[in-house]
C-alpha cells in the first residue's frame, strides 16, 4: 500500500439483504471499486462457518464475521487486516447492561490506520408501539453507552450501518404520515439525535444539504424506479474524522440490478 493511499482511506456501508444471494453483486462491487479499503455489510444472514469467506479472500479482503441463520448478522471486509476486533455490545460494556441485546448479532468494529470503524445493523422495529418498537429503543439506549465507552479509547471513530431512522424529513421521499411511520416516528429521530450528542456528525450532510437521495427502497410499487426512497444509511463521524472527510456518496447503481438488495452502499472518504 502506497503512502498515499495510506493518507487516505474509503468505508463503504452496505446492507446486502443476505450476502450469499447478492453475492456476486457484492463482488463485483468491489472490484469495480477498487479504492474501497473497508466494506462494513449488514444483515448477512448467515452462521459464520457458512459465510462466503472464500470468494473475499480471492479478492485479497480479510472476512471478519457476526452471523446468525436467516436473520441479522453483520461483516467486516478489509484489505489489510484489522486490529482489536470487536463482536457485540459484551465486548466492552458488563454483561448486566448488555442482557439478551447480543443475541440479535448487529454489532461489529475493528481498526484500521487509527481508526475504530463501528459497523452497525439498527433493529427496525416493526410498528410503533410494537414489542419490537421497544427493543429498538432499549437497543438504541443501550448504543449510546457503547459509544460513550468507545470514545472514552479513541478521538477518531467512524460510525457506519443500516440504522433504519430517517434523521431528517428531506431523508423521506414523501411527507406523508411522516410522524406515524417506523423509521420515521418523532421518538426514533428525537433518540438518534441524542445518541449523537456524544460527538458525531453526518458525514453525507457536510457535502450534501439538499434531500433526494435515498439508500433504501421498499420492493414494492416499482419504488426505486419512482426515486419513493428513504437515506437510512449512514456514515457518523467524530470532529477529527469529519474535519478529514473528503467526501461522502451515495452509490445506486448496484440497486438497478437484476434481484438487488433493497440497500445500496453509502461510501465516505477521507
Amino acid at each position: 500500500m502506497s503512502l498515499l493511499k495510506l493518507n487516505r482511506m474509503q468505508v463503504a456501508s452496505w446492507n446486502v439483504n443476505s450476502v450469499r444471494t447478492r453475492l456476486t453483486h457484492v463482488t463485483d462491487w468491489l472490484q469495480a471499486n477498487p479504492d474501497v479499503d473497508v466494506l462494513c455489510l449488514q444483515e448477512t444472514k448467515v452462521v459464520d462457518a457458512d459465510f462466503p469467506r472464500a470468494a473475499f479472500e480471492g479478492l485479497d479482503y480479510h472476512t471478519y464475521i457476526y452471523g446468525q441463520k436467516a436473520y441479522n448478522g453483520v461483516a467486516l471486509l478489509s484489505k489489510p487486516p484489522l486490529e482489536d476486533v470487536r463482536m457485540g455490545f459484551s465486548a466492552i460494556l458488563e454483561e448486566e447492561a448488555v442482557g439478551d441485546l447480543d443475541e440479535q448479532k448487529r454489532v461489529i468494529s475493528g481498526v484500521l490506520n487509527g481508526v475504530r470503524i463501528l459497523n452497525l445493523y439498527v433493529p427496525n422495529g416493526s410498528s410503533i408501539g410494537s414489542e419490537k418498537y421497544d427493543y429498538k429503543m432499549s437497543w438504541l439506549a443501550l448504543l449510546k453507552q457503547y459509544l460513550m465507552k468507545t470514545l472514552e479509547e479513541t478521538t477518531k471513530l467512524n460510525v457506519c450501518g443500516d440504522f433504519n431512522i430517517a434523521i431528517e424529513n428531506k431523508d423521506i421521499y414523501t411527507d406523508e404520515k411522516r410522524d406515524k411511520h417506523i423509521m420515521s416516528s418523532p421518538l426514533e429521530r428525537e433518540t438518534l439525535q441524542d445518541l449523537l450528542t456524544v460527538g458525531l456528525s453526518d458525514a453525507f450532510r457536510k457535502f450534501t444539504d439538499e434531500g433526494g437521495h435515498l439508500s433504501w427502497c421498499d420492493y414494492r410499487a416499482a419504488s426505486f424506479r419512482r426515486n419513493m426512497g428513504w437515506r437510512i444509511d449512514h456514515h457518523y463521524l467524530t470532529p477529527e474524522l469529519y474535519k478529514q472527510a473528503k467526501r461522502c456518496w451515495i452509490d445506486i447503481e448496484p440497486r438497478k440490478l437484476e434481484k438487488p438488495s433493497d440497500h445500496t452502499p453509502v461510501i465516505v472518504e477521507y
